[in-house]
Protein backbone atom coordinates (compact mmCIF):
# COMPACT_ATOMS: atom_id res chain seq x y z
CA UNK A 1 0.00 0.00 0.00
CA UNK A 2 1.18 3.48 -1.03
CA UNK A 3 2.14 5.61 1.58
CA UNK A 4 -0.42 8.24 0.48
CA UNK A 5 -3.18 5.27 1.20
CA UNK A 6 -1.74 4.73 4.45
CA UNK A 7 -2.09 8.51 5.23
CA UNK A 8 -5.32 8.43 4.03
CA UNK A 9 -7.34 5.86 5.92
CA UNK A 10 -7.96 5.38 9.16
CA UNK A 11 -10.21 2.41 9.38
CA UNK A 12 -10.11 0.60 13.52
CA UNK A 13 -7.43 2.07 14.57
CA UNK A 14 -6.65 3.16 18.08
CA UNK A 15 -8.60 2.74 21.02
CA UNK A 16 -10.97 0.27 18.78
CA UNK A 17 -8.16 -2.40 19.30
CA UNK A 18 -8.85 -2.33 23.30
CA UNK A 19 -12.29 -2.43 23.39
CA UNK A 20 -12.25 -6.08 23.77
CA UNK A 21 -9.78 -9.57 23.88
CA UNK A 22 -9.79 -12.11 21.35
CA UNK A 23 -9.83 -15.99 21.70
CA UNK A 24 -9.44 -18.83 18.61
CA UNK A 25 -10.01 -16.39 16.53
CA UNK A 26 -13.35 -14.82 17.57
CA UNK A 27 -13.76 -11.70 19.06
CA UNK A 28 -14.91 -11.44 22.35
CA UNK A 29 -16.60 -8.73 24.42
CA UNK A 30 -14.60 -7.12 27.47
CA UNK A 31 -16.01 -8.36 30.63
CA UNK A 32 -19.40 -6.24 30.88
CA UNK A 33 -19.53 -4.19 35.05
CA UNK A 34 -23.00 -3.24 34.58
CA UNK A 35 -25.60 -4.79 36.33
CA UNK A 36 -28.51 -6.18 33.95
CA UNK A 37 -30.88 -7.43 36.24
CA UNK A 38 -32.26 -4.13 36.70
CA UNK A 39 -32.92 -2.92 33.59
CA UNK A 40 -34.53 -6.28 32.79
CA UNK A 41 -36.90 -5.97 36.22
CA UNK A 42 -37.62 -2.34 34.54
CA UNK A 43 -38.57 -3.65 31.21
CA UNK A 44 -40.75 -6.01 33.01
CA UNK A 45 -42.60 -3.55 34.74
CA UNK A 46 -45.43 -4.19 32.44
CA UNK A 47 -45.75 -6.07 29.05
CA UNK A 48 -43.96 -3.60 26.27
CA UNK A 49 -46.77 -3.87 23.70
CA UNK A 50 -44.36 -3.08 20.21
CA UNK A 51 -45.19 -1.61 17.34
CA UNK A 52 -45.54 -3.97 14.55
CA UNK A 53 -42.25 -3.39 13.85
CA UNK A 54 -9.14 -12.30 15.85
CA UNK A 55 -6.44 -10.12 15.89
CA UNK A 56 -3.58 -11.29 13.78
CA UNK A 57 -0.45 -8.80 13.38
CA UNK A 58 0.49 -8.93 9.87
CA UNK A 59 3.91 -6.96 8.67
CA UNK A 60 3.54 -4.80 11.86
CA UNK A 61 -0.88 -4.18 11.14
CA UNK A 62 -3.39 -5.47 12.93
CA UNK A 63 -6.15 -7.49 11.04
CA UNK A 64 -9.13 -7.19 12.58
CA UNK A 65 -12.05 -9.61 12.15
CA UNK A 66 -15.25 -10.73 14.13
CA UNK A 67 -16.09 -14.61 14.11
CA UNK A 68 -14.42 -17.29 11.68
CA UNK A 69 -14.68 -16.98 8.05
CA UNK A 70 -16.79 -19.63 6.26
CA UNK A 71 -16.38 -20.78 2.30
CA UNK A 72 -17.72 -17.86 0.60
CA UNK A 73 -16.43 -14.91 2.84
CA UNK A 74 -12.96 -14.28 1.08
CA UNK A 75 -12.86 -11.34 -0.45
CA UNK A 76 -12.89 -11.86 -3.90
CA UNK A 77 -10.25 -10.25 -6.27
CA UNK A 78 -10.34 -8.82 -9.97
CA UNK A 79 -8.30 -7.21 -11.76
CA UNK A 80 -5.60 -7.11 -9.34
CA UNK A 81 -7.66 -5.69 -7.07
CA UNK A 82 -9.47 -6.58 -4.11
CA UNK A 83 -13.31 -6.71 -4.53
CA UNK A 84 -16.36 -6.88 -1.99
CA UNK A 85 -17.96 -10.07 -1.86
CA UNK A 86 -21.84 -9.67 -1.57
CA UNK A 87 -22.24 -10.54 1.86
CA UNK A 88 -20.31 -7.63 2.38
CA UNK A 89 -22.59 -4.92 0.68
CA UNK A 90 -25.61 -3.66 2.73
CA UNK A 91 -27.72 -1.01 2.63
CA UNK A 92 -26.58 2.86 3.37
CA UNK A 93 -28.44 5.55 5.03
CA UNK A 94 -28.08 9.33 5.51
CA UNK A 95 -27.48 11.31 8.97
CA UNK A 96 -27.28 14.79 8.61
CA UNK A 97 -26.94 17.29 11.34
CA UNK A 98 -28.44 20.18 9.37
CA UNK A 99 -24.76 21.96 9.41
CA UNK A 100 -24.63 25.93 9.51
CA UNK A 101 -21.77 26.71 7.82
CA UNK A 102 -19.42 29.62 9.17
CA UNK A 103 -20.63 32.75 7.67
CA UNK A 104 -24.39 31.13 6.70
CA UNK A 105 -27.57 30.47 8.64
CA UNK A 106 -30.02 28.23 9.36
CA UNK A 107 -31.94 28.71 6.57
CA UNK A 108 -29.67 27.99 4.34
CA UNK A 109 -28.70 25.15 6.13
CA UNK A 110 -32.48 23.44 5.40
CA UNK A 111 -31.98 24.20 2.31
CA UNK A 112 -28.95 22.41 1.35
CA UNK A 113 -30.74 19.75 3.70
CA UNK A 114 -33.58 19.51 1.29
CA UNK A 115 -31.47 19.36 -2.10
CA UNK A 116 -28.95 16.34 0.03
CA UNK A 117 -31.90 14.36 0.67
CA UNK A 118 -33.63 14.50 -2.95
CA UNK A 119 -30.27 13.79 -4.04
CA UNK A 120 -29.78 10.68 -1.87
CA UNK A 121 -33.17 9.52 -2.73
CA UNK A 122 -32.04 9.27 -6.11
CA UNK A 123 -28.87 7.90 -5.33
CA UNK A 124 -30.74 5.00 -3.50
CA UNK A 125 -29.91 5.92 0.02
CA UNK A 126 -32.66 3.69 2.71
CA UNK A 127 -33.45 6.34 5.20
CA UNK A 128 -32.21 10.05 5.50
CA UNK A 129 -32.57 10.66 9.43
CA UNK A 130 -31.98 14.15 11.05
CA UNK A 131 -30.75 14.70 15.17
CA UNK A 132 -31.77 16.32 18.05
CA UNK A 133 -29.26 18.60 19.17
CA UNK A 134 -29.58 21.79 21.20
CA UNK A 135 -27.74 25.09 21.75
CA UNK A 136 -25.46 23.94 19.23
CA UNK A 137 -24.08 26.92 16.88
CA UNK A 138 -23.46 24.82 13.85
CA UNK A 139 -26.31 22.47 14.04
CA UNK A 140 -29.85 23.65 13.14
CA UNK A 141 -31.62 20.20 13.23
CA UNK A 142 -32.92 21.11 16.68
CA UNK A 143 -36.91 20.82 16.25
CA UNK A 144 -36.18 17.74 14.82
CA UNK A 145 -39.69 16.59 14.23
CA UNK A 146 -40.45 19.63 12.35
CA UNK A 147 -37.80 19.55 9.88
CA UNK A 148 -38.36 15.81 9.13
CA UNK A 149 -41.27 17.21 8.27
CA UNK A 150 -40.23 19.50 5.83
CA UNK A 151 -37.76 16.95 3.98
CA UNK A 152 -40.63 14.14 3.86
CA UNK A 153 -42.66 16.53 2.04
CA UNK A 154 -39.58 17.31 -0.48
CA UNK A 155 -39.22 13.85 -0.98
CA UNK A 156 -41.35 11.38 -2.17
CA UNK A 157 -39.57 7.44 -1.66
CA UNK A 158 -36.97 7.81 0.57
CA UNK A 159 -37.50 6.81 4.84
CA UNK A 160 -37.24 9.80 6.67
CA UNK A 161 -36.28 10.22 10.62
CA UNK A 162 -35.00 10.98 13.77
CA UNK A 163 -31.91 9.75 14.81
CA UNK A 164 -32.73 10.30 17.10
CA UNK A 165 -34.74 12.12 19.38
CA UNK A 166 -33.86 12.55 22.77
CA UNK A 167 -36.42 10.88 24.91
CA UNK A 168 -35.11 13.03 28.64
CA UNK A 169 -36.30 15.97 26.68
CA UNK A 170 -39.83 15.22 26.25
CA UNK A 171 -43.11 13.24 27.10
CA UNK A 172 -43.62 10.21 25.87
CA UNK A 173 -47.38 11.21 24.63
CA UNK A 174 -45.68 14.53 23.08
CA UNK A 175 -43.63 12.25 20.54
CA UNK A 176 -46.34 9.63 19.87
CA UNK A 177 -48.62 12.32 18.75
CA UNK A 178 -45.46 14.76 16.76
CA UNK A 179 -44.58 11.27 15.05
CA UNK A 180 -47.90 10.38 14.87
CA UNK A 181 -48.37 13.20 13.02
CA UNK A 182 -45.94 12.63 10.47
CA UNK A 183 -46.79 9.27 9.70
CA UNK A 184 -50.11 10.29 8.62
CA UNK A 185 -49.04 12.39 6.50
CA UNK A 186 -45.88 10.57 4.79
CA UNK A 187 -47.18 7.04 5.59
CA UNK A 188 -44.81 3.93 5.79
CA UNK A 189 -41.61 6.46 5.24
CA UNK A 190 -41.38 7.43 9.14
CA UNK A 191 -38.57 6.29 11.48
CA UNK A 192 -38.51 7.23 14.96
CA UNK A 193 -34.54 6.36 16.64
CA UNK A 194 -34.56 7.07 20.78
CA UNK A 195 -31.63 8.02 22.25
CA UNK A 196 -30.92 9.06 26.03
CA UNK A 197 -28.95 11.89 25.91
CA UNK A 198 -29.97 15.16 26.39
CA UNK A 199 -27.91 16.14 23.36
CA UNK A 200 -26.90 19.64 24.60
CA UNK A 201 -24.77 20.83 27.98
CA UNK A 202 -26.69 20.82 31.35
CA UNK A 203 -28.03 24.87 31.31
CA UNK A 204 -29.32 24.10 27.78
CA UNK A 205 -31.13 20.88 28.87
CA UNK A 206 -32.55 22.68 32.31
CA UNK A 207 -33.95 25.44 29.60
CA UNK A 208 -36.01 22.38 28.09
CA UNK A 209 -37.55 22.10 30.90
CA UNK A 210 -36.82 18.26 32.09
CA UNK A 211 -35.96 16.99 35.27
CA UNK A 212 -32.03 16.69 35.21
CA UNK A 213 -31.93 13.86 38.08
CA UNK A 214 -30.30 10.17 35.90
CA UNK A 215 -32.15 7.26 36.26
CA UNK A 216 -31.16 4.27 34.48
CA UNK A 217 -34.62 3.16 34.67
CA UNK A 218 -36.66 6.15 33.22
CA UNK A 219 -35.53 5.77 29.74
CA UNK A 220 -36.71 1.98 29.53
CA UNK A 221 -40.16 3.00 30.78
CA UNK A 222 -40.19 5.74 28.49
CA UNK A 223 -39.63 3.75 25.49
CA UNK A 224 -42.02 0.95 26.75
CA UNK A 225 -44.84 4.12 27.16
CA UNK A 226 -44.00 5.72 23.70
CA UNK A 227 -44.17 2.18 21.85
CA UNK A 228 -47.82 1.49 23.67
CA UNK A 229 -49.21 4.71 22.00
CA UNK A 230 -48.17 3.46 18.95
CA UNK A 231 -49.76 0.17 19.46
CA UNK A 232 -53.26 -0.92 17.89
CA UNK A 233 -54.76 -1.12 22.00
CA UNK A 234 -53.21 0.66 24.24
CA UNK A 235 -53.05 -0.43 27.71
CA UNK A 236 -52.53 3.88 29.36
CA UNK A 237 -55.87 5.22 29.55
CA UNK A 238 -54.35 8.56 27.66
CA UNK A 239 -54.51 8.02 23.61
CA UNK A 240 -52.13 9.73 21.07
CA UNK A 241 -53.99 11.62 18.69
CA UNK A 242 -52.76 11.10 16.44
CA UNK A 243 -50.91 8.24 16.92
CA UNK A 244 -52.73 5.19 18.33
CA UNK A 245 -52.77 2.12 15.99
CA UNK A 246 -49.87 3.88 13.66
CA UNK A 247 -47.28 1.22 14.61
CA UNK A 248 -44.00 3.99 13.88
CA UNK A 249 -41.14 1.61 13.72
CA UNK A 250 -39.01 2.27 16.80
CA UNK A 251 -34.67 2.08 16.91
CA UNK A 252 -32.68 2.30 19.60
CA UNK A 253 -29.50 4.62 19.58
CA UNK A 254 -26.38 4.37 21.84
CA UNK A 255 -22.96 5.17 21.94
CA UNK A 256 -22.62 2.67 24.93
CA UNK A 257 -23.52 -0.51 26.28
CA UNK A 258 -26.52 0.57 28.01
CA UNK A 259 -28.58 1.25 24.77
CA UNK A 260 -27.44 -2.07 23.50
CA UNK A 261 -29.26 -3.63 26.18
CA UNK A 262 -32.21 -2.03 26.19
CA UNK A 263 -32.64 -2.39 22.25
CA UNK A 264 -32.21 -6.25 22.77
CA UNK A 265 -34.62 -6.50 25.82
CA UNK A 266 -36.84 -4.79 23.89
CA UNK A 267 -35.98 -7.09 20.35
CA UNK A 268 -35.81 -3.67 18.54
CA UNK A 269 -33.20 -2.79 15.80
CA UNK A 270 -30.09 -0.86 17.49
CA UNK A 271 -27.77 2.29 15.75
CA UNK A 272 -24.33 2.39 17.20
CA UNK A 273 -23.02 6.35 17.12
CA UNK A 274 -19.70 4.54 16.46
CA UNK A 275 -19.09 7.65 13.63
CA UNK A 276 -18.01 9.71 16.94
CA UNK A 277 -18.07 7.55 20.03
CA UNK A 278 -16.51 4.26 18.26
CA UNK A 279 -14.65 2.81 21.95
CA UNK A 280 -17.48 0.55 23.12
CA UNK A 281 -18.55 -0.44 19.46
CA UNK A 282 -17.65 -3.86 19.38
CA UNK A 283 -18.27 -4.53 22.76
CA UNK A 284 -21.89 -3.19 22.07
CA UNK A 285 -22.46 -5.27 18.96
CA UNK A 286 -21.36 -8.24 20.66
CA UNK A 287 -23.96 -7.17 23.73
CA UNK A 288 -27.10 -6.66 21.70
CA UNK A 289 -26.47 -9.86 19.54
CA UNK A 290 -25.99 -12.01 22.33
CA UNK A 291 -28.46 -10.46 24.21
CA UNK A 292 -31.04 -9.98 21.61
CA UNK A 293 -35.21 -11.38 22.40
CA UNK A 294 -37.26 -11.83 19.08
CA UNK A 295 -40.32 -9.50 18.94
CA UNK A 296 -43.49 -8.74 16.79
CA UNK A 297 -41.51 -6.24 15.78
CA UNK A 298 -37.92 -7.66 14.75
CA UNK A 299 -37.32 -11.19 14.40
CA UNK A 300 -33.40 -11.22 14.03
CA UNK A 301 -31.17 -8.31 14.98
CA UNK A 302 -30.24 -5.86 12.63
CA UNK A 303 -27.19 -3.26 13.97
CA UNK A 304 -26.72 0.16 12.07
CA UNK A 305 -23.49 1.49 12.53
CA UNK A 306 -21.97 5.58 11.81
CA UNK A 307 -19.47 6.01 9.55
CA UNK A 308 -17.46 8.81 8.68
CA UNK A 309 -17.36 9.76 5.44
CA UNK A 310 -15.12 12.51 3.46
CA UNK A 311 -14.79 11.19 -0.53
CA UNK A 312 -13.21 13.39 -3.40
CA UNK A 313 -11.41 12.46 -6.72
CA UNK A 314 -8.02 12.93 -5.02
CA UNK A 315 -6.68 12.08 -2.06
CA UNK A 316 -5.27 15.13 -1.35
CA UNK A 317 -8.67 16.96 -2.00
CA UNK A 318 -10.57 14.42 0.22
CA UNK A 319 -7.86 15.22 3.42
CA UNK A 320 -8.59 19.20 2.81
CA UNK A 321 -12.77 18.88 2.53
CA UNK A 322 -12.28 16.69 6.14
CA UNK A 323 -10.46 19.33 7.83
CA UNK A 324 -13.75 21.23 8.69
CA UNK A 325 -15.07 18.40 10.60
CA UNK A 326 -11.72 18.23 12.22
CA UNK A 327 -12.37 21.67 13.57
CA UNK A 328 -15.54 21.58 14.48
CA UNK A 329 -15.36 18.72 16.43
CA UNK A 330 -11.77 20.06 18.25
CA UNK A 331 -13.97 23.30 19.32
CA UNK A 332 -16.87 21.59 20.36
CA UNK A 333 -14.10 18.91 22.72
CA UNK A 334 -12.60 22.07 23.80
CA UNK A 335 -15.37 23.34 25.11
CA UNK A 336 -15.58 26.51 21.87
CA UNK A 337 -18.54 25.20 19.66
CA UNK A 338 -18.57 26.75 16.52
CA UNK A 339 -20.38 27.03 12.93
CA UNK A 340 -18.59 24.77 10.66
CA UNK A 341 -15.47 26.06 9.33
CA UNK A 342 -14.19 26.79 5.77
CA UNK A 343 -11.51 24.19 5.23
CA UNK A 344 -7.97 24.72 6.13
CA UNK A 345 -4.45 23.47 4.30
CA UNK A 346 -2.18 21.55 6.92
CA UNK A 347 -4.41 21.98 9.69
CA UNK A 348 -3.87 18.37 11.03
CA UNK A 349 -0.01 19.44 10.82
CA UNK A 350 -0.99 21.98 13.30
CA UNK A 351 -2.04 20.46 16.16
CA UNK A 352 -0.78 19.10 19.35
CA UNK A 353 -1.05 15.70 21.18
CA UNK A 354 -4.25 16.14 22.93
CA UNK A 355 -6.28 17.27 19.87
CA UNK A 356 -4.72 14.87 17.81
CA UNK A 357 -5.69 11.92 20.16
CA UNK A 358 -8.98 13.44 19.97
CA UNK A 359 -9.02 13.29 15.88
CA UNK A 360 -7.81 9.65 16.16
CA UNK A 361 -10.39 8.49 18.30
CA UNK A 362 -13.31 10.30 16.12
CA UNK A 363 -12.23 9.43 12.74
CA UNK A 364 -11.44 5.93 13.56
CA UNK A 365 -14.51 5.05 11.64
CA UNK A 366 -13.85 7.01 9.10
CA UNK A 367 -12.61 6.98 5.28
CA UNK A 368 -11.18 9.83 3.58
CA UNK A 369 -9.69 9.47 0.31
CA UNK A 370 -10.56 8.22 -3.73
CA UNK A 371 -13.64 6.46 -4.82
CA UNK A 372 -11.73 3.54 -4.50
CA UNK A 373 -10.28 3.74 -0.90
CA UNK A 374 -13.83 4.91 0.54
CA UNK A 375 -15.06 1.64 -1.84
CA UNK A 376 -12.57 -0.95 0.05
CA UNK A 377 -12.95 1.04 3.09
CA UNK A 378 -16.76 0.74 3.47
CA UNK A 379 -16.38 -3.06 2.17
CA UNK A 380 -13.44 -3.86 4.86
CA UNK A 381 -16.18 -1.75 7.98
CA UNK A 382 -18.81 -3.92 7.24
CA UNK A 383 -16.43 -7.59 7.22
CA UNK A 384 -14.58 -6.37 10.10
CA UNK A 385 -17.99 -5.26 12.27
CA UNK A 386 -21.33 -7.75 10.18
CA UNK A 387 -23.07 -4.15 9.90
CA UNK A 388 -26.62 -5.00 8.92
CA UNK A 389 -26.86 -1.18 7.56
CA UNK A 390 -24.34 1.90 7.76
CA UNK A 391 -25.64 5.24 8.54
CA UNK A 392 -22.90 7.74 6.42
CA UNK A 393 -22.12 11.15 7.64
CA UNK A 394 -20.04 14.25 5.62
CA UNK A 395 -19.49 17.22 7.44
CA UNK A 396 -18.04 19.43 4.83
CA UNK A 397 -18.13 22.89 4.04
CA UNK A 398 -19.22 23.32 0.57
CA UNK A 399 -22.24 21.65 -0.09
CA UNK A 400 -21.65 20.48 -3.86
CA UNK A 401 -18.55 18.67 -2.23
CA UNK A 402 -20.67 17.05 0.37
CA UNK A 403 -23.11 16.02 -2.26
CA UNK A 404 -20.09 14.26 -4.41
CA UNK A 405 -18.59 12.96 -1.36
CA UNK A 406 -22.39 11.50 -0.40
CA UNK A 407 -22.45 10.07 -4.26
CA UNK A 408 -18.99 8.53 -3.70
CA UNK A 409 -20.36 6.40 -1.10
CA UNK A 410 -23.30 5.53 -2.37
CA UNK A 411 -21.59 3.97 -5.87
CA UNK A 412 -19.46 2.07 -3.29
CA UNK A 413 -22.17 -1.07 -3.63
CA UNK A 414 -23.37 -0.21 -7.09
CA UNK A 415 -25.47 -2.87 -8.19
CA UNK A 416 -26.50 -4.21 -4.93
CA UNK A 417 -30.42 -4.01 -4.34
CA UNK A 418 -31.06 -0.95 -1.52
CA UNK A 419 -34.97 -3.08 -0.61
CA UNK A 420 -34.81 -4.89 2.20
CA UNK A 421 -37.08 -3.81 4.98
CA UNK A 422 -37.22 -3.96 8.50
Amino acid sequence: MSDARQHGRRLLRGPLHRTGTVQRGRWKAPALRCVRTRLFRVINIFTLVQPSMRAEHRGGKIDWRIGTRGPGDQIQVENGRRRPHPRFMVPLSILDLSPITQGSDAAHSFRNTLDLARHAERWGYRRFWLAEHHGMPGIASAATSVLIGYVAGGTSTIRVGAGGIMLPNHSPLTIAEQFGTLESLYPGRIDLGLGRAPGSDQRTAQALRRNLASDPDAFPRDVQELADYFSDSPRQPVRAVPGTGLNVPLWILGSSLFGAQVAAAFGLPYAFASHFAPAQMMAAIELYRSEFRPSRALAKPHVMLGFNVFGADSLTEAKFRATSMQQAFVNLRSDRPSQLPPPVEGYTERLGPQERAILDQVLSCASIGTPEMVRTDLCNFVEQTGADELMITSQIFDHAARLHSFEIAATAFTGVPLNRTV
